[in-house]
């Protein structure tokens, strides 16, 4: 039996939990719709801007993709990461390899895409690098997710 106790979030995901708190404040605070949806896609590129080179240059271009895929889609930061939403419900989102110091970025669905195929389906998606492969496939994902 191991004797390992819990010891609470780290401190990344404090830090994650403490952006979340602070953009639904900051979401709370602004007028109207259209002020909400603006100022929300400045704030994600805001984000990716702050990124270490690899994971911004893979951001931008996730980003890129998905807004073109998806013009539906709402960029909006979600507990400090880019995120995709559709109708206030994130669809997917763009975590950084820095986020919480792992070897590769993310590209992550939430269970409101569309992807469902059998009983089983990937979604979550391990980035290295934004190819043109990469960027076809995300491209289709995201189509798929809001299908």
């Amino acid at each position: 039996m191991s004797s390992s106790t819990y010891e609470g979030f780290t401190a990344d995901e404090r830090a994650a939990m403490k952006d979340h708190a602070q953009e639904q404040k900051k979401a709370a605070r602004r007028a109207s719709r259209a002020d909400k949806a603006a100022e929300a896609a400045r704030d994600v590129l805001a984000k990716i801007a702050e990124m270490d080179d690899s994971d911004r240059v893979m951001a931008e271009r996730v980003h890129a993709v998905i807004t073109a895929a998806a013009p539906a889609l709402e960029p909006k930061l979600w507990y400090g990461m880019p995120a995709y939403a559709l109708d206030g419900k994130i669809v997917c989102h763009f975590q950084s390899a820095a986020k919480f110091k792992t070897r590769y970025a993310t590209l992550g669905f939430s269970d409101q895409a569309n992807l469902d195929d059998g009983t089983m389906w990937a979604a979550g998606f391990a980035l290295t690098e934004v190819t043109a492969e990469v960027e076809a496939r995300i491209s289709a994902l995201v189509r798929q997710a809001v299908s």
